[in-house]
């Protein structure tokens, strides 16, 4: 009886988790823009008639208005002259390239990185997201036109291998990368959805 109680407790919390986690992390999005904004319009705007979720409204169209203009080539030329005075920065350098790093892989690209390969190795296949196609643009020791540098995710987000592999070893996954990431952190739990018609 504790056992079937157990059990039962158990796939009430992986029922809920995954939903509690997602709607606190979308209230905290909210909450924080709604701080950081009401702040900011009362300087700017004493007088200013406030309602709740204006502070939302304004931060969103602010990140609008910040993708429109990243669409301009001086304003590109800005923001990476700023990235690189950031770049040369102690400590911070370190945090910004790093998330950097990931956001521009995570990004959707037009020259096929973050491409989602199966890496064979010694019999065994494993998902990976090709990192680094062109590896001219790496130090003299990795510089192999016949290889390409791999990232194999661990499951449960516990880390990974970024590892070079000669081209004959990998072979194109017809997942999307939000579907291999998935299917890969949830150690195959959480299969490729078929589409129903």
């Amino acid at each position: 009886m504790l056992t079937s109680i157990g059990k039962t407790l158990l796939t009430g919390f992986i029922t809920i988790l995954p939903i509690v986690l997602t709607i606190y992390l979308l209230y905290w999005l909210a909450v924080s823009s709604e701080s950081v904004m009401s702040g900011a319009l009362h300087l700017i705007y004493p007088d200013l008639v406030y309602f709740p979720g204006l502070g939302v409204i304004v931060g969103l169209i602010v990140v609008f208005l910040v993708g429109l203009l990243m669409k301009a080539i001086i304003v590109r030329q800005l923001f990476v002259f700023s990235e690189q005075i950031l770049y040369k920065l102690p400590l911070i350098k370190v945090v910004y390239r790093a998330m950097r790093d990931l956001f521009d892989f995570l990004s959707p690209k037009k020259d096929g990185l973050g491409r989602v390969v199966t890496v064979k190795i010694n019999g065994i296949e494993m998902i990976g997201f090709i990192t680094q196609e062109d590896t001219s643009k790496l130090s003299l020791s990795f510089k192999n036109r016949e290889s390409v540098l791999v990232y194999l995710p661990m499951s449960y987000m516990i880390g990974g291998f970024t590892v070079l592999i000669p081209r004959k070893d990998i072979s194109h996954c017809p997942m999307s990368m939000e579907e291999a990431m998935r299917f890969v952190l949830t150690a195959g739990i959480a299969g490729k959805k078929e589409n129903k018609s």
